[in-house]
């Protein structure tokens, strides 16, 4: 199946629903652990059904679920199918599908020449590297737990910050997200290539960004 912009995604109007690094996320709070279980039986009858499997995090006080598909590396129509299902069964459990509290965590290493120490971060962390086509500047973990690390190309000069976290969230929770770093005394560094990402540092100008899918020249960085 053909992958979807972060355009077509958006316009597909799901509801409680974020596109972060090519796949769809929710929560789903719920009042006990046994909800959750009931309603993650739920949802993989569903998907056996459809032949089209999420990823479940269970735990005591919500249920996370994430959806991408694997061969078109990133979201289809399928996996929006299969979102409606999710929301679907939430709402007939008294529940509800949410993403304002969901976001995806990636470690950025600026290096001049991030080709000779990537092997090392490859070895130390039992990482692999991104199967894609063209992407050499990136290690996931090949089970999805640990957060993907990826190489960014900095110059050299001292001093510098080498490493920064990448939190990416849904668009509508970046204003929200910047509020609260500012008022906890943090500062806005950079905000030119918003809405793709905001560069913003803590009050020892150690520094993140934030990012969204939005005006990327490809779908995922």
């Amino acid at each position: 199946m053909t992958k979807l912009t972060g355009k077509q995604i958006a316009d597909a109007g799901l509801q409680g629903w974020a596109y972060l690094l090519g796949g769809l996320q929710t929560r789903i709070n719920t009042p006990d652990f046994a909800t959750g279980v009931s309603l993650l039986n739920a949802i993989a009858e569903a998907a056996e059904r459809e032949d089209h499997h999420p990823d479940l995090d269970l735990r005591y006080t919500h249920l996370d679920a994430r959806l991408t598909s694997h061969d078109a590396r990133g979201v289809t129509e399928r996996d929006v199918r299969l979102a409606r299902t999710i929301s679907a069964l939430a709402a007939d459990a008294g529940l509800r599908t949410e993403s304002a509290t969901v976001s995806r965590l990636e470690l950025a290493l600026d290096a001049p020449a991030y080709e000779a120490i990537r092997p090392f971060w490859r070895a130390v962390l039992a990482f692999a590297d991104n199967p894609a086509p063209g992407v050499d500047d990136e290690l996931n973990d090949p089970h999805g737990a640990l957060p993907t690390m990826w190489f960014q190309q900095s110059g050299s000069e001292e001093p510098r910050q080498r490493w920064h976290p990448d939190v990416w969230v849904e668009p509508a929770q970046v204003r929200p997200r910047i509020a609260a770093a500012l008022a906890a005394g943090g500062t806005l560094v950079d905000d030119d290539q918003a809405p793709s990402y905001w560069v913003l540092a803590d009050p020892d100008g150690n520094r993140v960004c934030l990012c969204t899918w939005q005006e990327r020249d490809r779908s995922e960085p």
